[in-house]
């Protein structure tokens, strides 16, 4: 059996072990896959891993002995499910690996936009602290998280944690979610979704990207929030109009932005939220931390092991 991964570099630089998915198979990793290669690459292989490279109806319909394919993430929308299923093609993912991650990363954004540490670090290295005439000097107010609201759209996995840690700082917490109010932990209280924007002083995005949540913070929406209001997105890009967000940014209807997605990765150069005010742009990199990429490794392994026994788990399709 062949497995063949078509974009490992994005999972691991090097530091990271397959050896367990190589007890099981023939193993050919490619650090990074063209659309014109993946046909050729894959051309002999039963199993193929995939992180971001697309495998749709054109390349899945030249791939007669294809099997399986393990989607190297949690969002499996680079696969065609419908041409795989026809072709009798298992289609699994990797989910919940990177939950911890990505919430860690919401107060990473959330931390920086109140205390300003990159900017107070930045200042210190070209000497300003040490020509200082007073024992410290403030730029910007600083911002105490203690009793603000914050509201999270998405009580998943991530928005669940992000939630805990949330109560942990005393913030208020308000969520948008499906979940009956009477099943949510202490703490959280369940609203629709006009009251959340215009109440808090911070949102988060945790909800998954459909038709319906597609620019759900757009002009309109933003209009209804504080201009005092900090919004952070560890979701999907599209979840925000990042034109609308950059205008409101730049015209002081929104105080900041944390996000580590945007709408297409990489962003264009004139993508207008890369020089917006009070925007702190992360490059996707929320799950990856070395412990949710190993975890990510073995969950991939493990559903290869219950494909070859007969039992996939995880299966998407």
């Amino acid at each position: 059996m062949k497995i063949v991964i078509l974009d490992a570099y994005t999972v691991d630089q090097g530091e990271l072990s397959w050896d367990g998915l190589k007890e099981l198979a023939d193993v050919e990793a490619y650090e990074r896959t063209s659309p014109d290669e993946v046909i050729a690459r894959c051309k002999g292989a039963e199993m193929v891993l995939t992180n971001k490279v697309v495998l749709d109806a054109s390349v899945l319909n030249m791939l007669p002995r294809l099997q399986y394919i393990g989607v190297l993430a949690t969002g499996y929308n680079v696969v065609d499910l419908e041409v795989a299923s026809r072709q009798n093609i298992v289609v699994t993912n990797i989910p919940a690996y990177s939950t911890e991650s990505v919430a860690q990363m919401v107060f990473c954004h959330l931390l920086n936009i109140v205390s300003h540490v990159d900017y107070y670090a930045i200042e210190n290295r070209s000497g300003r602290w040490s020509n200082s005439p007073d024992f410290c000097y403030l730029d910007h107010d600083l911002i105490e998280l203690n009793g603000k609201k914050m509201g999270i759209v998405g009580l998943g996995n991530t928005g669940m944690a992000t939630a805990r840690i949330a109560t942990a700082f005393g913030l208020q917490v308000l969520a948008y979610t499906s979940k009956d109010e009477d099943n949510l932990p202490y703490g959280i209280k369940k609203v629709d979704l006009d009251t959340l924007f215009e109440q808090c002083d911070i949102v988060s995005l945790h909800c998954p990207l459909t038709e319906d949540t597609l620019h759900l913070v757009n002009a309109e929406r933003l209009a209804t929030m504080k201009s005092s209001a900090i919004l952070i997105n560890t979701g999907r890009g599209p979840l925000v109009d990042d034109a609308a967000v950059a205008e409101a940014l730049n015209s002081d209807q929104l105080a900041a932005y944390g996000a580590d997605v945007i709408t297409t990765e990489p962003p264009a150069a004139d993508n207008p939220l890369l020089s917006a005010k009070n925007c702190y742009l992360t490059p996707h990199i929320a799950w990856a931390t070395r412990e949710a990429r190993q975890r990510l490794i073995s969950i991939c392994t493990e559903n290869v092991r219950a494909y070859l026994d007969g039992e996939p788990m995880n299966q998407v399709n």
